[in-house]
């Protein structure tokens, strides 16, 4: 799909959307505010804590709005067996979306086996769930080299998607890592920008280097630069949602 036809209308972009609330001090009022601005707009997803999937899977009842959760956030330094406990609890409170942290200090160490193990079995547990895994990269943290490798492990492990950035490290995503994360993957993953995108420009930005999900916790604000036509300068500092 071209940039054209991913920003062609609202709809489109609200397809691209995971509108996100991740912050630790969110309240129950928060999440539902969340999960009904996302009915409302027809985003593909909400992207919020483990302990709110229950209650964003009942405030989302008979919508087409997807549950999404994280899994050994922000640091993904948790045990795999931790990480594979979250994973099945969220599943069976109604997520269908799994974006997990890769073990950064892992990768970083070349312990490349370990990385692509849990990784596999993350996604093995996701797919027997009918739900999709993302990786979250954190590449703020990574050497382009580390970049790829991350990837390439993303696509032997079957992972659905390989992922930016928590948003809450030093800084979130670029374009230029984006597009590293494409040319890696090729067409075989989704690739998800987030960490710092607040405005349709910046969306644009994303979608062009080859971004197909973008993960925002200023998606109404986007759909309304759009349909008012304005493309401001690209918006918000880097880091954080």
């Amino acid at each position: 799909m071209t940039v054209e036809e991913h920003l062609a209308s609202a709809q489109s972009i609200a397809n691209l959307i995971d509108q996100t609330l991740l912050k630790p001090e969110a309240t129950a009022e928060d999440v539902i505010r969340l999960c009904r601005e996302a009915a409302e707009q027809n985003f593909c997803s909400v992207c919020i804590n483990p302990h709110w999937v229950r209650l964003a899977r009942t405030t989302l009842a008979g919508s087409a709005v997807r549950v999404c959760t994280v899994i050994g956030f922000p640091l993904g330094a948790s045990r795999t067996g931790a990480k594979v406990a979250e994973a099945r609890l969220a599943l069976a409170e109604g997520a269908v979306e799994i974006d997990m942290v890769q073990n950064i200090g892992a990768l970083r160490s070349t312990d490349l086996d370990c990385v692509r193990s849990e990784l596999a079995e993350l996604a093995e547990i996701a797919h027997a769930g009918k739900a999709l895994l993302k990786v979250i990269l954190e590449t703020c943290l990574l050497t382009d080299e580390q970049k790829a490798a991350a990837c390439r492990l993303a696509v032997e492990a079957k992972a659905d998607f390989v992922k930016t950035s928590t948003g809450f490290s030093t800084s979130g995503a670029t374009a230029d890592d984006v597009r590293l994360m494409r040319q890696t993957v090729g067409p075989a993953l989704g690739v998800k920008a987030s960490g710092g995108i607040r405005s349709y420009e910046t969306l644009r930005g994303m979608v062009a280097a080859g971004a197909t999900r973008i993960g925002t916790s200023s998606g109404t604000q986007i759909l309304r630069e759009f349909r008012e036509g304005i493309a401001p300068g690209a918006g918000g500092k880097p880091g954080g949602y």
